[in-house]
């Protein structure tokens, strides 16, 4: 995929979009309450490999932001910063995902004088592990795959820990309300996988000082039977169990969305599915939907 931002008219329209943008946070020293941040990861599907279809290209809405989780050079973007949503969202070699359509779709619902932002730190084929405070740095040396410690190694080798630190800068801006996870391929017979994934909630709630009774957290099914993905059984055997321990969980539907003909990912209108129903279930929580 060509990069978005290019040298020109074009890169500099975006820059001043972006420190236009910018400038409405922080004011006083405080973080927008209407600008809302999603804390965002997973594996393959949410780390997005969709191509854009003619649909999915034009102009993003500039209220709807991302924060660089890994330095993209190839597209003038520094970690920590943010910039409009323009995909990738996650690493500069990624496509499109469900946290594109997600935030589209946010803030095309909300009053206009409401943002969104996205963090993404996603790791295609990433065991639930790779976010484990305990686990991380023995999966990364005894079972990553080269191809995946290369990935990694974008976030110092320590996904978790980038994410909360984008969190932290981003806090200064505006209010963490939710986190979006799509992860289970790797897992998907592992009956610990929800107590794995209430662990790392946990902390994310312990390091960013959060209330769990005002962040959910929104799980996505695996690829459907009908689509033919080879997990499906996740999403009946074990993603079910995930609000029985964290009880502000919801489980979003992956019925009817399209899938790529391997038996793990979704199309392009898959994602574009997915994403907005994330988004939906966001708006139903915040009564911007019914």
């Amino acid at each position: 995929m060509k990069p978005i931002y290019r040298i020109g008219l074009k890169g500099c329209i975006a820059a001043i979009a972006v420190l236009s943008f910018s400038a409405a946070f922080g004011q006083n020293g405080n973080p927008d309450p209407k600008f809302q941040i999603y804390l965002c990861f997973g594996q393959s599907n949410m780390e997005a490999a969709a191509r854009p279809e003619d649909q999915d290209k034009g102009p993003v809405d500039p209220r709807f932001q991302m924060m660089c989780a890994a330095d993209m050079p190839a597209l003038n973007r520094t970690k920590g910063n943010w910039y409009v949503a323009e995909p990738p969202l996650n690493r500069q070699e990624n496509r499109m995902g469900p946290v594109d359509f997600f935030g589209r779709t946010m803030v095309e619902a909300l009053p206009k004088d409401y943002r969104v932002g996205v963090i993404n730190v996603s790791v295609a084929g990433a065991k639930i592990e790779l976010w484990g405070k305990d686990t991380y740095a023995n999966y990364i040396s005894t079972e990553a795959p080269q191809w995946m410690k290369d990935m990694v190694k974008q976030y110092d080798d320590n996904p978790y820990q980038r994410l909360v630190d984008m969190a932290r800068i981003s806090q200064k801006d505006g209010v963490i309300k939710g986190i979006l996870l799509h992860q289970g391929e790797s897992n998907s017979t592992d009956k610990d996988w929800p107590m794995k994934v209430k662990a790392i909630y946990d902390r994310l709630m312990s390091d960013l000082n959060l209330n769990p009774k005002d962040v959910p957290l929104l799980a996505g099914e695996l690829k459907s039977q009908e689509e033919h993905g080879v997990c499906f059984a996740f999403n009946t055997d074990i993603l079910p169990n995930l609000p029985k321990v964290l009880p502000n969980t919801y489980i979003i539907s992956s019925a009817g969305c399209k899938g790529t003909p391997d038996p793990f990912h979704f199309s392009t209108a898959g994602m574009r599915e997915l994403g907005k129903r994330y988004a939906l279930q966001m708006l139903k929580l915040e009564g911007f939907a019914k």
